[in-house]
């Protein structure tokens, strides 16, 4: 079957693994080069810049649009986690997206499915493995059934969730996948925030509070770079979102960019990364640090 390059306005949908296979195997046979967005929908400009970085990279884009219920732990938000389908086809059209893959529950998880996939080390040893426990295991299993499914040949992540890069970048380098994992850089609103599918859930006067996250990470970022441990930095920085009105503070922490294993203090590159809480919405943000000269 032949899959014409959409217009502008068009783009395929589907909703099956073995239509998305059909279609990705009649790409690869005519040697065009594949690439996907996972995404959970609700889509911002966050998304839409790893949209663009892929089509700089690939001839065909796919972007999944899934809210992936074994990422979500009981009680946390997965019923009312933003959906807006239409919004999101209409931003993935208009950026030429080849194809939106919208799979549901019962297609990704049939009745009988038992398997999961678990990354170890210090990769799940903290942060938000420790936070959210079972979150992890949601996301690589999920993230890997979807690069089988379309067997991309890259697929970009952000890295505003940056443990998670991590993490599938280590079950992609682990399962031998065939696949190219290309981070892209955090996108921010104009006062520093890092825009989130999340933020829909603040009001005005919360979002104008969540801003102050990305700058109290700058300061200690610069504490660590004079000289402060990183015991010191990150425990100032969790004292001052709680003293402008955060309502709980799940980590800050400094952490090698690659392992994520805890550091005592900034003597090469590191990343701090943060998870607060504005009332019932949970922010994370992470910055990348290099000690002095």
């Amino acid at each position: 079957m032949a899959y014409p390059k959409p217009a502008p306005d068009q783009m395929l949908i589907e909703q099956s693994p073995a239509g998305l296979r059909r279609w990705c195997a009649a790409r690869r046979r005519a040697g065009e080069r594949i690439g996907l967005v996972p995404t959970m929908g609700a889509l911002h400009e966050g998304h839409l810049a790893l949209v663009t970085a892929l089509h700089a990279a690939v001839d065909r884009v796919i972007v999944s649009i899934f809210v992936n219920p074994t990422q979500f732990a009981p009680g946390e938000d997965y019923a009312r986690y933003p959906r807006s389908e239409d919004s999101d086809l209409e931003k993935l059209r208009a950026l030429g997206v080849d194809l939106a893959y919208m799979p549901t529950p019962d297609v990704m998880y049939p009745t009988g499915f038992t398997t999961e996939i678990a990354v170890g080390g210090p990769l799940t040893q903290g942060l938000d493995a420790t936070a959210r426990p079972g979150h992890f295991t949601g996301v690589a299993t999920v993230v890997a059934k979807l690069l089988l499914q379309a067997m991309p040949d890259v697929a970009a992540f952000g890295e505003k969730d940056y443990q998670q890069l991590q993490i599938i970048r280590r079950m992609a380098a682990d399962l031998d996948l065939p696949v190219e994992i290309l981070p892209v850089k955090t996108v921010r609103d104009n006062q520093g925030l890092a825009l989130s599918s999340r933020n829909a859930y603040l009001t005005p006067a919360e979002r104008d509070l969540a801003r102050q996250l990305n700058k109290i990470l700058a300061s200690a970022a610069a504490e660590l770079q004079s000289g402060a441990s990183g015991r010191e930095a990150c425990a100032r920085a969790e004292a001052k979102l709680l003293a402008i009105g955060f309502t709980g503070v799940d980590y800050v922490a400094l952490a090698d960019p690659d392992s994520l294993a805890p550091l005592e203090s900034l003597t090469a590159k590191g990343r701090i990364l943060a998870a607060a809480r504005i009332g019932k919405t949970r922010l994370i943000d992470n910055l990348a640090v290099e000690a002095s000269r």
